[in-house]
């Protein structure tokens, strides 16, 4: 799992929206509690934000250089796409 959270040097900010009780984000929570503490450790120095707020989708913002940035929708998806959602997020270069 290390090696997929390696940011491209692109990726500015990783930001997770999200509901803190709702079932539709029971996958994103459960993805961000096994794997944030990985990204942070290979990514130091990029923000990765979660804003949680109730009645809130799911989805995922990915900021890049000059302004570019990124969203998709992560309702209805399991931890194991989720997973390879960001880590196509984090490997693209825009």
């Amino acid at each position: 799992m290390s090696g997929k959270y390696v940011f491209s040097q692109g990726l500015k900010e990783l930001r997770f929206l999200f509901c803190q009780t709702s079932e539709a984000s029971a996958a994103t929570r459960s993805f961000l509690n096994r794997a944030y503490p990985t990204m942070k450790k290979h990514n130091p120095q990029t923000p990765i934000m979660m804003r949680e707020a109730a009645g809130t989708p799911p989805r995922v913002f990915a900021r890049y250089a000059f302004g570019k940035e990124k969203q998709e929708a992560l309702a209805g998806m399991s931890d194991a796409q989720i997973e390879e959602r960001i880590t196509q997020l984090v490997k693209e270069k825009l």
